[in-house]
């Protein structure tokens, strides 16, 4: 028969692993909503739809990870901070994308090829050689300060301005897309409902997250790793497969390459300004994951079929995501 202890303890986890899924669920629900309601304010004040498509609907799809962040930035769970981002970025590329391009080959255009994608693996490079301070000698605990902030978010504000640049350059043949209207009291209600869904669910992805860290007796770097990480890309990961299914193969690997950039710019930016944040030297190891996967990626768009991910590629991109995870829950 059971003891009491461990019985209690399979309680506590699966009532943690229930709230953070419905933290999960409000972190979506209230991301929509909040882009619906913010699309259509902005739209009545004759904002255009190239500007709100920049600004608010990319903070829309990074919003899970961007409340999850500010929370655990602001409460001092440093693993959660940096394994949200790195797990994020892990598993867009090499579960989503690896999954996305098994369905189908996916084509992107030369610029994604030659620009966005150096620009991802740029993101992580800044990111790694900014949070070893202890590598290059300087005697300073490996962490993200303030000024790391400002610099991931002067590289943020870069990466807007290109991609505000290439949208310029694209608006002849792409249409924009259009905003839809609602009455006021509507609008001001799925901005408000919206936010404290983002809010809420923040809260109890962050709380419970730790929680069940303890109650599996695992640290809360394998959690934000795995767990967090994998719910707050839940939104990319519809993106990208609705766009494969669809052969809408930019979207699908676009989608991918920009959430990485925002992730490490704007959300650890925004986490860091918060409140510095520790790193655990451990992450470098996930961090080379992260490096050595884009560098494949972009090496697959000049081998085989150029630039295009080929479905052997992205084979071996969800095998050895595969891999990882077990390695992952085997150490934890």
């Amino acid at each position: 028969m059971p003891s009491k202890v461990w019985v209690e303890n399979f309680y506590s986890m699966i009532t943690n692993i229930f709230i953070i899924i419905c933290g999960f669920v409000l972190l979506i629900i209230g991301a929509d909503w909040f882009v619906k309601g913010a699309s259509a304010l902005a739209k009545r004040f004759h904002v255009s739809e190239l500007a709100i498509g920049l600004t608010v609907v990319a903070f829309g799809t990074s919003a899970p990870e961007l409340v999850v962040n500010t929370f655990a930035a602001w409460d001092g769970y440093s693993d959660i901070v940096f394994g949200n981002i790195i797990g994020s970025n892990n598993f867009n590329l090499y579960f989503i994308l690896g999954l996305s391009g098994v369905i189908v080959a996916l084509g992107v255009q030369s610029s994604t090829a030659w620009r966005e994608i150096p620009f991802s693996l740029g993101a992580a490079l800044v990111l790694f050689l900014l949070v070893n301070d202890s590598l290059w000698g300087t005697g300073l605990e490996p962490r993200l300060s303030r000024p790391d902030a400002l610099i991931l978010l002067a590289f943020f504000g870069a990466f807007l301005y290109y991609v505000y640049r290439q949208m310029r350059s694209d608006a002849v043949v792409l249409p924009e897309p259009e905003t839809q209207q609602y009455p006021g009291w509507k609008t001001s209600l799925l901005i408000v409902l919206g936010l404290a869904g983002l809010i809420i669910g923040g809260k109890l992805v962050v709380n419970h997250a730790t929680d069940l860290a303890r109650a599996l007796h695992v640290s809360e770097k394998i959690i934000g790793l795995t767990i967090v990480a994998a719910g707050t890309s839940l939104p990319e990961l519809a993106t990208s497969l609705v766009a494969a299914i669809r052969k809408n193969n930019d979207i699908a690997v676009g989608n991918i390459i920009g959430s990485n950039i925002f992730n490490i710019f704007l959300i650890l930016g925004v986490s860091a300004l918060i409140r510095p944040v520790a790193f655990n030297i451990q992450f470098n190891t996930d961090l080379y994951i992260l490096l050595g996967g884009t560098a494949f990626l972009w090496l697959a768009m000049f081998t085989g079929r150029r630039k295009k991910l080929d479905r052997w590629e992205a084979g071996l991109l969800l095998a050895f995501f595969v891999g990882y995870t077990v390695f992952l829950l085997t150490k934890g």
